[in-house]
This record gives structure tokens, sequence and C-alpha cells, in this order.
């Protein structure tokens, strides 16, 4: 079966067509245009036999003249190039032709030979006269079987071929809103909103509107989210300043620096949560060059300290994607890296429908049993990986699934070959 609605529509159309032209063709025409050539074969059968009886008084010149007006054609002996060894003949696709022969063999006995493949408009019969003289007899086919059997057959065939392509410009036009609504939904899973207003049938307009429904609450519910958690963070951020003032005037100790460390983490958690909740609205969609995006992101985290390698393309490539969204997808999978191995490594494969950004590391990795836990926001696998580095909230990888997720892509997290460790895959549809 076809895999697509439309294939499966046009099957559905095309099928009872092709099945009542086959079975009105083989059930009722056949069937009618070998009644037809029986009756109109017993008639010439009749003639036949009175121009025998002719054939037998008065020879081949007395039946000459009652054969003119019966419309056939005497002449003695068999036609040129006729043996005697040859029977009866005919096309291979002359249905009725066979009916011919049946009724003439059952009601001329005398028949010797019947060709209907010499001229398909004429018949050549052959007698054998009691008397001992062969006789060959030509009329126009008309005479046993109806004129163009088969062009009721090609009228339903042109018929029904102009009403199916008028069915197909219908069924076209029937399921372009199904495809505007799929390419809508696509590009909203991707993080990109187009134009979209629901038409065509009342069950395709429903589905519209009840999608219309959908998209305006998720964007409502993201805004919601990332409103609250910005609110928490800036009204959070006041309070941790006057504190961090505070310490800072007081005498230096190692209470006052301990104190110092524990409101710098919490200012850096506030970021990260607030990281992770504008995930999906860190901006819009734009053509950006992912090789040059990747190249950035290798330069900022080298000069900041880190050691991280580029195995880049040669060839460019620019593709409609969120280039902040995806730059801090990819410093979050590095740092982590970093955090819990000695170096990284940054490769993009390009690929004919995808891109893949591949970050590795030298580390401990994680077990494959937990590598979905793993990218669940707020899991910490304190014993997958080393802590001794500085430790995290758990949402490095949560934020850089949400990335991927949100341009209709995927991360997925295996063993890293080369180093060791493990080796994270950003995968983004072209």
């Amino acid at each position: 079966m076809p895999r697509g609605l439309y294939g499966r529509a046009a099957l559905i159309l095309i099928v009872p067509v092709v099945t009542v032209q086959i079975v009105v063709s083989l059930a009722f025409l056949q069937r009618y245009f070998e009644d037809v050539t029986q009756q109109l074969t017993r008639g010439l059968a009749l003639d036949l036999r009175f121009l025998m009886d002719e054939l037998e008084e008065d020879g081949i010149e007395g039946a000459s003249e009652v054969a003119v007006p019966l419309a056939i054609t005497i002449q003695e002996g068999a036609p040129p190039g006729w043996t005697e060894t040859q029977s009866d003949r005919r096309l291979w696709y002359d249905l009725t032709g066979r009916q011919v022969v049946s009724t003439l063999r059952e009601m001329v006995p005398e028949v010797t030979w019947i060709d209907l493949a010499e001229n398909d408009r004429r018949v050549r019969i052959g007698l054998n006269q009691t008397f001992g003289t062969d006789v060959s007899l030509e009329f126009n086919r008309s005479r046993v079987s109806a004129n163009n059997p088969h062009q009721l057959f090609v009228i339903m065939g042109f018929t029904g071929i102009l009403m199916t392509a008028v069915a197909y410009l219908f069924l076209r036009n029937q399921l372009r809103p199904i495809r505007r609504l799929s390419r809508a939904a696509e590009a909203f899973g991707k993080g990109r909103v187009v134009p979209y207003k629901p038409s065509g049938a009342l069950e395709v307009r429903a589905a519209g509107g009840a999608f219309l429904d959908m998209r305006g609450r998720i964007e409502r519910q993201i805004e919601q989210r990332t409103l609250m958690l910005s609110g928490v963070s800036h009204d959070l951020r006041t309070p941790l300043t006057r504190l961090k003032l505070g310490l800072s005037l007081l005498e230096s100790s190692e209470d006052q620096e301990g104190l110092l460390r524990d409101v710098s983490e919490m200012e850096d958690l506030l970021d990260t949560f607030l990281d992770f909740s504008r995930s999906d609205a860190l901006d819009d969609p734009e053509l950006t060059d992912v090789v040059l995006l990747a190249t950035n992101v290798v330069e900022d985290l080298n000069r900041g300290g880190g050691n991280v390698i580029g195995v880049m393309p040669e060839d460019s490539l620019e593709i409609a994607l969120r280039p902040v969204a995806v730059r801090r997808a990819l410093t979050n999978l590095l740092s982590n890296a970093l955090r819990y191995g000695s170096k990284a490594r940054l490769s993009l494969r390009i690929m004919d429908r995808a891109v893949r950004y591949s970050v590795e590391d030298d580390g401990p990795g994680i077990a494959i049993e937990d590598r979905d836990q793993a990218m669940r926001p707020f899991a910490r696998l304190d014993e997958a990986r080393n802590q001794n580095k500085g430790g995290g909230v758990g949402l490095g990888l949560a934020i850089a699934n949400d990335i991927a997720r949100g341009h209709g892509g995927t991360l997925r997290l295996a063993d890293s070959r080369d180093l060791g460790g493990l080796r994270v895959d950003l995968v983004l549809p072209r």
C-alpha cells in the first residue's frame, strides 16, 4: 500500500473504476458481442446453405448469379498461396472470431477452412462440394459480427481516463489544505512559526483550528514560564547583590570567602535556570553558517583556557536555525566535556538531510543505562562523572536536548572511540 495519504486516496479512486471496467467488459459486453455474433453468423449460414443448393443444381455459374445479391464473392478452388494443410486462422485478439468459427462449423459441416486473419475486414471460407469441386467464398466481416466490436471498450476506457483526471485534480485540491497543515506543524516543531489559515473541508478546518489553538497555548505557556523565571531571577538578584556587597565590606576571613563563593554559586544557578527557561525563545531562526558557528565556539572556549579541538569540513553550509540557541547548546556540551575531562573535541558532519555536531571528551563517560536519565532536567550522576572539577545543577544536557528538539532534531549519547569518554551528537535537520 502507498504510505502517503495522496497515494492511498488515488488508489481508492482508481481501483473501483478499473474493477467496474473489467467486470462490465468481461461479464456483459463480451457476452453481448458473442450473442450478436452468433445470431449474425447463423443468418449467414442460412445464406450459405441456400448458395450450396444452387451449387449442387447449377454449378459455379448459376451460384454466382445468386451470390451477387447476397454480397458474397465465389470462386473455384482455393485462393492464391493457400495450401491444403492450412486450417482455420484468426488473430489472437479477435474474440468474436472464435464464435464465428464455431457457429459456421456447427451449421455448415461442408466448410473446410476459415480465414479471419488475412484481412480483418473480410472473411474467406472454403467449401468441399459432394461433386468434388472446391469453392472459396469471401464476404464482409460485418455479415457475421458487429462492426467495430471494441469501440465501446475504447469509449469506456477514454471516459474512465478523463474522469480519473478530473477526480485527480479534485483530490489534489482537497489534499492541499492537509499538506499546508502538515508544513505548519512541521515548522512549529522546528521552532518556526509560519502563517497558517484553516481551509478545505470541515474536518480539515477543524483540525487546522485545533492546531492553531494548540500552538497558541504552547506559545503562551513558554512565554509565561520565561516571564515567571525571569521575574524570580530578577527578584533574587537584588538581595543577592546586597548580600554580596555586605560580605565584601567585612574583614577578609575564611568564612567570608566561603560565603562569597556560595553567593557566586547561587548567581550561577540563577543564570542556568534562566537559560533553561529561555531555551525555546532565545532568538528567531535565520540562515547561519554552521561551520563558522562551530569554529567561533571552539575559539571562544580556547581563549578562556579550554583545550578544545575543532574538526570542521572544508565546505561551508548555511541552514535556517537559531544561532544563539545552538551556540549555547554547543557551549554547554563543551563545558561539560572540559569539566569531566582534560580535553574535548568538536566535529561537524554535513549530511544530506541534517548536520551533526559531535562533542567528545576523555572523561569517564556515562553508562548506557544512565543516559536517558542524564538528559532529564536536574539529573546528576555523581557516580558516573568526576565531580572534582566542579559540579552543576544537571541542566547542561537538558538545555542542549531542549534546543535540539526545538529545531526538530535530536540529542544522542554514545561512547567516544577516539578519546575514550562520552560522545554527544547534536543532530539538526537541514
